[in-house]
């Protein structure tokens, strides 16, 4: 996925969020529908959101530097966790506090219709940004099924906005239903717990974002394609008895580090292995861009056992 088109998804987002945040909040003052603050207060949070992924992303295109050799990709993954801490303390929070308080003290809701109108626009504008979303990341699903597809994704600028406009999909229905069922059956009370339900699921996309943020901070692999791609053309490359270990990492969406740790044949020169090195990094890059960074450690396999051996044995020393 481009970075041009992840910056489209945010764009889409950000523009709609903000005119759908003014319009809830005037429909909420005007009405007294804790549902409805409940969706203002969710809207205004995604829209701080997408400004803070917007952030995110001019900081990753920074060039590395004598402190950050490896550049700044990473900062994307954080801003991405940051934007799940405030969408379960701020947007959960206060709309299952805000939930509860009215189940305590139920209010009237008056004018509902107007609520019916603005819920109705929000779906639409919601649900095109969420269209536009879905569709930047269906160009890398593949014939992944969308839940593999999610856990393997490398953009948190996307499953961030994508996860968010189906958050607040659900909300808006949620909130049109607890509306309508109030003035139906005449029990306010239910405006109070769609607002609680409306956190809950906020709490749930909360978790569910933080926690793929965490592995990228951590720092996870390349997909496997790509891993045994990688791997295919070193084995392929004349001079190479084995591949001792092959190491991945993703530093941003589209920034990727190898190390690899090869056991090249004994008859060759030093001029010989150079010029493999040479062509299994053109050839990598050639085939997978995304490869910023790559470097060969040349190792007999012996040698590479008794490293880890040793490594063993350290870490069992070591005092708990």
């Amino acid at each position: 996925m481009s970075a041009d088109g992840s910056k489209k998804v945010v764009l889409a987002a950000l523009a709609g969020n903000a005119l759908i945040a003014v319009t809830k909040f005037a429909a909420s003052a005007y009405t007294g529908s804790s549902a409805m603050l409940s969706e203002a207060i969710h809207s205004l949070v995604d829209t701080g959101n997408q400004g803070l992924i917007l952030y995110g992303m001019a900081r990753a295109k920074k060039p590395a530097d004598q402190a950050h050799p490896f550049g700044y990709g990473m900062e994307l993954y954080f801003w991405s966790f940051v934007v799940a801490i405030l969408i379960f303390g701020v947007g959960a929070g206060v709309s299952i506090y805000e939930g509860i308080e009215k189940i305590r003290h139920p209010l009237e809701i008056t004018d509902a219709y107007i609520n019916y109108i603005v819920l109705g626009a929000a779906f639409v504008f919601e649900a095109g940004a969420w269209w536009i979303a879905m569709q930047e990341f269906r160009r890398t699903k593949g014939d992944r099924s969308y839940f593999d597809a999610v856990r393997q994704s490398k953009d948190a600028a996307v499953f961030t906005v994508l996860f968010e406009d189906t958050a607040a999909s659900l909300g808006l229905i949620v909130a049109f239903v607890g509306i309508a069922l109030g003035e139906w059956l005449d029990l306010p009370v239910l405006d109070g717990v769609a607002s609680v339900v409306i956190g809950l699921i906020l709490t749930a996309v909360a978790a569910f974002l933080a926690y793929e943020c965490k592995g990228l901070l951590v720092g996870e692999a390349a997909s496997s394609p790509v891993v045994k791609g990688i791997r295919a053309i070193v084995e392929a490359e004349d001079g190479v008895k084995g591949v001792n270990e092959l190491r991945t990492m993703h530093l941003g969406p589209k920034d990727v580090l190898v190390n690899i740790s090869l056991d090249f044949g004994d008859t060759l020169s030093a001029n010989d292995i150079e010029r493999s090195i040479s062509n299994m990094e053109r050839d990598i890059k050639s085939a997978y861009p995304e490869v910023k960074r790559l470097f060969v450690e040349a190792q007999s396999f012996r040698g590479h056992l008794a490293d880890i051996t040793a490594q063993a044995h350290s870490s069992d020393g070591q005092p708990d």
